[in-house]
C-alpha cells in the first residue's frame, strides 16, 4: 500500500479543478485531484487527493483515498483510507488501513486468501448486476 510519503512516479495526473465525465481505463499509476463522474480502472495504483470526488467504481492494484468516493473500490494489493476519506460503496481488498474519522457506508470485505478474494469479487459483481436490473442503472426503481 502507498503511504502519504512514498516516492512514486505517476503515469497520469488529473489535477484539481478538472472534471471528467465518462469511464477511464488507464495504465500505470494515477493521481486524481479533480472530479470524475465515471468508473476508473488501472493496472497500477491510484491516489485520490483530498479535494477529489469520484462518482463511479474503482478497480486498481492499490487505492489510497483522501477525498470522496461514491462507488465500489476493488484493490487486491490494498486500500488505505486517510482521515479525510469518505467512501459510499463496497470495499473489496486483501489488506486495509483505516485512519480515525473515516466515513464508510457499505460493505467492507477483506480476505487475504487469493481464492476467497476472487470468489468474493464474483459474488459482489453478481449482486450488483441483479440490483441494477431490479432498480435500474441509477439505483432508482423502474
Amino acid at each position: 500500500m502507498i503511504s502519504r510519503y512514498d516516492d512514486v512516479s505517476f503515469q497520469t495526473l488529473i489535477g484539481a479543478g478538472a472534471f471528467i465525465k465518462g469511464d477511464l481505463r488507464l495504465e500505470g499509476f494515477i493521481r486524481l485531484d479533480g472530479d470524475v463522474d465515471g468508473n476508473v480502472e488501472t493496472s497500477g495504483g491510484i491516489i485520490i487527493g483530498e479535494q477529489a470526488r469520484i462518482r463511479g467504481n474503482i478497480h486498481a492494484l492499490s487505492v489510497t483515498v483522501n477525498g470522496i468516493v461514491e462507488g465500489d473500490i476493488t484493490a487486491p494489493e490494498g486500500i488505505t483510507l486517510f482521515s479525510t476519506a469518505s467512501v459510499r460503496g463496497d470495499i473489496i481488498t486483501k489488506k486495509i488501513r483505516v485512519e480515525e474519522d473515516v466515513f464508510i457506508q457499505g460493505h467492507c470485505i477483506v480476505l487475504e486468501n487469493e481464492d476467497d478474494f476472487n470468489e468474493a469479487k464474483k459474488i459482489q459483481a453478481d449482486k450488483k448486476a441483479i440490483r441494477q436490473k431490479i432498480l435500474g442503472k441509477d439505483g432508482s426503481a423502474l
